[in-house]
């Protein structure tokens, strides 16, 4: 469920208003054309339009609810006692962080993150921690500003690592890379990986089989956790430290 307390952004706010206002402009274009008895080019903006307006629909659906939905299912699964230490990985507001967090007990859960209002409306320390008091989850939640491609913790540090949407936004191949090297590297032996990502996936699962990861797959999280349409599905990484 999601709180209406808890304020979580939406995820590359741009791309969501570019992907609206172009299909509204190509549908009030479409209705000029008919209206001057231009059929076809009428009918060819008008399923582009359509289009346009139902990618923003999609995505605007995954943002506010959907990637909600998808994450609280993928948790349940890991089964957590609750005594877990857990690192969010580019954790911007919070919500795997925290749904994380909620299911802790003496455990503890770090995000990390750059904090760049780009990648997610009104990202900032503040606005995670105001929805960790309003989760009631601040006492189980740690927030630290730094890399993810220099993760600040020592080797073999947390239970479980995860990640959504936020490694694609590393600009080069070998920054990724070394995410995910980071990533493995601080999970401790048995420990388990999950990233989400829309692009790149079967190359962090490359790296973490170089790395030597037990039981590495990728596998599609379904259509709540698409970008706009299916060419915009997000993928699962996961896998285990031996």
């Amino acid at each position: 469920m999601v709180n209406p307390r808890a304020h979580y952004g939406v995820d590359a706010p741009g791309v969501l208003v570019g992907l609206t206002l172009g299909g509204i402009a190509e549908l009030a274009v479409t209705a000029v054309l008919f209206a001057v008895g231009w059929t076809i080019p009428a009918v060819v903006l008008l399923i582009g339009g359509i289009i346009l307006v139902a990618g923003a629909a999609v995505f605007a659906h995954t943002t506010l609810r959907g990637k909600f939905k998808v994450w609280d299912a993928e948790i349940d699964r890991l089964g957590l006692k609750g005594d877990e230490r857990v690192l969010d990985m580019g954790c911007g507001r919070g919500l795997v962080l925290l749904k994380v967090a909620a299911r802790l007990s003496s455990g503890k859960a770090t995000g990390i993150d750059l904090w760049v209002t780009k990648d997610q409306s009104g990202n900032s320390q503040d606005a995670t921690w105001a929805n960790a008091r309003a989760e009631g989850v601040a006492d189980r939640v740690e927030l630290v500003t730094g890399d993810m491609r220099d993760l600040p913790f020592d080797d073999a540090t947390f239970d479980l690592v995860v990640s959504s949407l936020a490694v694609h936004n590393i600009p080069d191949a070998e920054g990724r890379a070394q995410a995910v090297r980071e990533a493995f590297r601080v999970l401790k032996p048995g420990g388990l990986l999950r990233l989400a990502d829309f692009r790149n996936t079967r190359q962090y699962a490359e790296v973490l089989r170089e790395c030597g990861a037990a039981d590495v797959e990728v596998y599609d999280l379904g259509w709540r956790f698409w970008y706009g349409g299916p060419q915009g599905r997000t993928a699962m990484v996961a896998c285990r430290r031996p």
